[in-house]
């Protein structure tokens, strides 16, 4: 192939992602506003609204996922310096988070277990095939390091952020609602656990609820997406030699 050929392929491809990248940002934009006007409700997730018109275009015009994801691959790692932002709230609520130590640790390990041994046991229960399970395993970390945690251990990773998206999504629709049930009002332990259960996502739906709240939810999604990269490749090698 000439090299005039080459670089007609490489501009129609960063075009081609830019275009999905504009299309996603445009998208969020609309569901941002369709939120504010909802006054903010949680059922109206950004997320949600706007994936809801990108899987109608490309299943409509019958695109491949695969050329979506050029340039949703750029978006993804993004996902990397906006995690390393959570850093300055967490400076300026540094003492708090020092203070729970403890009940941090215990809940990290009880929920991290949880997370995956649930997503195992109920993919297993539904028949699932054991690529899809390893998949789903991992569904509570944020997508790139639930991605890389997949095909470690056999999954697909695609098929991971996918799993990914709609445990986060559920989570920042239905978290609050479920915290308010069972009256748990301590900002500290409802982000904690949001973030454990629902990772970037329910992060920002975290934030919303004021900057405590959003800063143990940003700790428990850092220190959740840890412990499962560590831990999580090596047991199931180990169980399922």
């Amino acid at each position: 192939m000439s090299d005039i050929g080459i670089k007609l392929i490489y501009w129609d491809r960063v075009f081609e992602a830019g275009f999905w990248i504009l299309l996603t940002l445009f998208f969020y934009y609309l569901a941002l506003r369709i939120q504010r006007a909802l006054g903010g409700t949680p059922l109206a997730n950004p997320v949600l609204l706007a994936s809801a018109p990108i899987i109608a275009l490309l299943s409509a015009a019958d695109i491949w996922v695969g050329d979506y994801m050029g340039g949703g691959q750029a978006l993804i790692w993004l996902l990397g310096p906006a995690t390393v932002g959570l850093a300055v709230p967490l400076y300026r609520n540094f003492a708090r988070v020092r203070s729970a130590l403890v009940p941090m640790a215990v809940s990290l390990v009880v929920g991290s277990a949880v997370a995956v041994l649930s997503a195992v046991l109920i993919g297993d229960a539904m028949g699932a095939s054991m690529e899809t399970v390893r998949s789903l395993a991992p569904k509570s970390v944020t997508t790139p390091i639930a991605m890389g945690i997949a095909e470690e251990i056999g999954g697909y990773a695609s098929l991971t952020a996918a799993f990914v998206i709609i445990t986060g999504v559920i989570g920042a629709v239905f978290g609050a609602a479920f915290f308010n049930m069972l009256r748990i009002r301590d900002p500290r332990a409802r982000g904690f656990a949001m973030g454990i259960a629902a990772h970037g996502i329910g992060t920002a739906r975290a934030f919303q609820e004021g900057e405590v709240t959003g800063t143990f939810s940003g700790v428990a999604m850092a220190l959740n997406g840890i412990v499962t990269a560590l831990l999580l490749p090596a047991l199931w090698l180990l169980f399922a030699s």
